[in-house]
């Protein structure tokens, strides 16, 4: 079985894992997790109904009961774990994948994400080894209705932004179960499209990051005019957005808008957290504001974790997570979206369009992700360090998740993908010229690894 990952269980439903190691993922969670109760939900893909079948036959089995949250948006099942005190629970969704793909996504107590170093290596080998005993008094099926309340959390967080005309790409996604009870029905300044939750997703994969996926958001904000364009991931727990001319706004720049609300309105001074792809731009930014950024791992596994052990305010990732102590230290699009929508709104009656805003925080020229197909990838990611380390004054070196190394005018982070034979190299610097001079020397130095 092919399914476990560093940060989930995901893969192609019935080729990398399939109904029966589903049963043996139930069975053993309660004794992973030191639970006699487990909490899921699920998305709408075509095999999640089936999934939860065998998971809920696994749960009862091993003597656990069951409480089913229904068709949920992945931040639901967050949301139920940590105000219910479940000490496990798990989300069935393949998030942004394709529709053939489906999986689980893990949490224990205080909704903290369960990754492949805290738990899922372990229920792995237990999988493969051990045998199954079911046993006589079987666990009982709950249902639990937390829509309500999620909303009501949520709603705390929604500004006046009538001001503000919104185009919103739900991408056919879970989002659509709740988003209309939070930003409201279609109006005269709240434009949807694939608002409703269907896994065939017939319009577009969902997944933001693919400039593919977000043309009809681009279109409709021209159509309609729009000062922003809002897009949904397949579970909820990401959002993306672009400007006023339909152009994708990198998602940590995102982070640093966020110091409005929460550093200048509400006097939140303290930590926040990013990934180390993040753009330099974004501690720059937040600094003044009486922020302390830290860089982390990419992923909920880690940067969740990360968050509650510095206990941040908030943080977030270039993949469009965003991430709350507010929120169990977990990541929710719809938080994240009110919170950037009402800043957004606030700097509209300023009179700053949100090109403007993000031009603001934009101080270096930046590559995005580039691939590189390679096997040997440490070898690699030290042929690149080294070469630029040994020739130019080093301010800053980090060397998990790959490595960041911070120089007087640009920056680079090379780090392995953890799941194909792929290096992923991030580049910023003051100028496009020197950006390009760097990554044509990266791409130099990789080629004998190619």
């Amino acid at each position: 079985m092919g399914a476990f990952h560093a940060y989930d269980i995901r893969g192609v439903y019935n080729k990398d894992f399939n109904k029966e190691d589903v049963y043996k993922i139930g069975f053993f969670l309660p004794e992973l997790l030191k639970s006699n109760k487990v909490l899921i939900g699920r998305d709408v893909r075509e095999s999640s109904p089936e999934i939860r079948e065998y998971l809920v036959k696994g749960i009862t089995d091993a003597g656990a009961d069951v409480y089913d949250l229904g068709t949920v948006t992945t931040p639901m099942v967050y949301f139920a774990t940590g105000k219910y005190e479940f000490t496990a629970s798990a989300q069935i969704t393949a998030s942004h994948n394709p529709r053939e793909y489906n999986g689980l996504k893990i949490s224990g107590e205080n909704a903290l994400p369960v990754g492949y170093d805290t738990g899922l290596s372990t229920l792995e080998a237990w999988i493969k080894e051990r045998e199954i005993v079911p046993v006589a008094a079987k666990g009982t099926e709950h249902f639990l209705d937390v829509k309500e309340e999620y909303v009501a959390f949520l709603l705390k967080y929604k500004k006046d932004i009538s001001g503000l005309n919104v185009g919103i790409d739900v991408s056919n996604g879970m989002a659509g179960v709740v988003i209309k009870d939070i930003l409201g029905e279609a109006s005269h300044n709240l434009h949807y499209i694939f608002d409703q939750p269907d896994g065939t997703f017939p319009n577009h994969e969902a997944n933001p990051l693919v400039p593919e996926n977000i043309r009809d958001l681009q279109k409709l904000v021209k159509d309609k005019a729009c000062d922003v364009g809002v897009i949904f991931d397949g579970d909820g727990d990401r959002v993306m957005f672009t400007d006023q001319n339909g152009s994708f706004i990198s998602p940590d720049l995102m982070i640093a808008l966020m110091g409005h609300y929460f550093m200048q309105e509400r006097g939140l001074k303290g930590n926040v957290l990013q990934d180390i792809r993040s753009s330099k731009a974004v501690g720059e930014y937040l600094e003044p504001m009486g922020a302390k950024v830290h860089t982390w791992r990419v992923g909920r596994a880690f940067a969740a974790h990360k968050l509650r052990e510095i206990d941040g305010v908030f943080g977030g990732e270039l993949a469009g997570h965003y991430y709350f102590r507010e929120f169990f230290y977990s990541d929710s699009g719809l938080m994240a979206a009110l919170i950037i929508l009402g800043v957004l709104a606030e700097m509209k009656k300023e009179g700053k369009q949100v090109s403007d805003v993000i031009s603001a925080i934009v101080k270096y020229e930046n590559s995005g992700e580039i691939n590189f197909r390679i096997e040997k990838k440490q070898e690699a990611m030290d042929v690149v360090r080294d070469y630029f380390s040994e020739r130019e004054e080093v301010l800053v070196s980090l060397d998990f998740d790959g490595y960041r190394v911070e120089f007087a005018d640009w920056w680079f982070n090379i780090r392995p993908s953890n799941t194909e034979p792929y290096l992923r190299f991030l580049a910023e610097a003051r100028s496009v010229e020197l950006l390009e001079s760097k990554i044509s020397k990266v791409k130099e130095l990789l080629q004998p690894f190619q």
